[in-house]
């Protein structure tokens, strides 16, 4: 399971202990952000693309979507998210518990400003009923991320 190479992934940091598993469903920004008693916004949901041949993660606040100009400029080409199928195939987890850690080698992490909100953001942990809170630094630190980027826009109500 996911959660599992998740959790192997935290125990080198001793930070297995933080991981959170529920016994509802987290796996949308609504459900995790219900499950956690906090606002959406401070979900930080991960986001997985094909940027030509490389899978590409953003993990981005949970009242964002992707800014379309902002991504082709940041990128060189449209976002193109990949399917269901894909995203267990080419990140290793499945959707609903996308996470930046423990995903297979060669996937790019990217974390977008719109994160640098909050304190603590709280990601999934590689299940659709796990999440861990993070302070903004120890997102940079274990997200392996390749940097900051803002490729999104907050959604209009």
């Amino acid at each position: 399971m996911a959660i599992d190479k998740v959790r192997e992934y935290f125990r080198q940091y001793n930070m297995e202990d933080r991981i959170r598993e529920f016994e509802v469903s987290s796996a949308t920004v609504e459900l995790a952000a219900q499950a956690l008693s906090c606002a959406p916004a401070r979900i930080a949901k991960t986001l997985s693309f094909m940027v030509g041949e490389q899978p590409v993660l953003i993990v981005a606040a949970g009242d964002v979507k992707i800014d379309n100009s902002k991504y082709k400029k940041q990128f060189g080409t449209k976002a193109k998210m990949l399917t269901p199928d894909q995203v267990e195939e080419l990140i290793g987890h499945a959707v609903g518990g996308v996470c930046p850690f423990g995903v297979k080698e060669g996937v790019k992490v990217y974390l977008d400003e719109s994160l640098k909100r909050f304190e603590t953001v709280f990601p999934a942990c590689g299940s659709s009923n796990s999440a861990i809170e993070l302070t903004i630094p120890e997102m940079e630190q274990y997200a392996g991320e390749e940097g900051w980027i803002d490729v999104c826009k907050v959604k209009e109500e």
